[in-house]
């Protein structure tokens, strides 16, 4: 990726008009809305989308990946709630941009990449803002038992099934936010483990992301 980490008064200005354009179509907790100030969305895209770094809309990353609408990073990190110190399991670190607001926000957070060019990508510039989430390359399906149970479980590509590792490895009480559904729209579903056997799951609404592809690491 052709980057540079500047943060012009330009790339500022443009930030704060998506927090408002963030905040108009319903998004409520200020701690995101900070969040997306502090962590610049165009240090995460080539240099040729930079001057669209802050409209609402996804852009290519390499590996056939896409960086999500910031829109839908907002509302997928407002369904969890979390607080911090709480402990997040991404699923698809793709771009790192999730994965920055998330210990931003004061998470402990651990993520898998199943693509090793966004794997091996990822982990300058997340060293470029001194956080320090756990990054793993595997395949998101199997989750990371080694490092279970979490609080939150957070899947960032659409999903056929709810895979049950992912399901297993969330504590009681804990939520899975999971874009579920096979072709090109998914429903946004939250999962609440509420026992040891048994969940409750909510529909929130029709979303569009990039496949979840099983046992398969690239």
């Amino acid at each position: 990726m052709q980057n540079n980490f500047t943060d012009t008064f330009k790339h500022k200005g443009m930030r704060k008009q998506l927090i408002d354009e963030l905040r108009k179509k319903g998004i409520k907790d200020e701690r995101i809305l900070d969040a997306f100030n502090s962590v610049p969305r165009h240090f995460f895209l080539d240099l040729v989308f930079q001057e669209q770094a802050y409209s609402n809309m996804p852009f290519q990353i390499g590996a056939g990946q896409t960086i999500s609408h910031p829109y839908t990073v907002a509302f997928q990190t407002e369904l969890m709630n979390f607080k911090k110190g709480d402990k997040i399991l991404e699923i698809g670190t793709g771009s790192g941009y999730q994965t920055c607001i998330l210990c931003e926000m004061g998470a402990k957070v651990f993520s898998i990449e199943r693509q090793r060019e966004l794997y091996r990508k990822v982990k300058t510039i997340i060293h470029h803002f001194n956080y320090n989430p756990r990054l793993s390359f595997g395949d998101g399906y199997k989750g990371l038992p080694a490092f279970a149970p979490f609080d939150y479980i957070l899947v960032t590509c659409g999903a056929p099934f709810i895979p049950p590792a992912l399901v297993e490895q969330l504590k009681v009480g804990g939520k899975l936010v999971i874009p579920l559904g096979e072709g090109n729209i998914q429903k946004m579903i939250v999962l609440t483990r509420t026992s040891e056997n048994s969940e409750d799951v909510k529909d929130y609404g029709d979303f569009s992301f990039v496949p979840m592809l099983e046992n398969k690491v690239l």
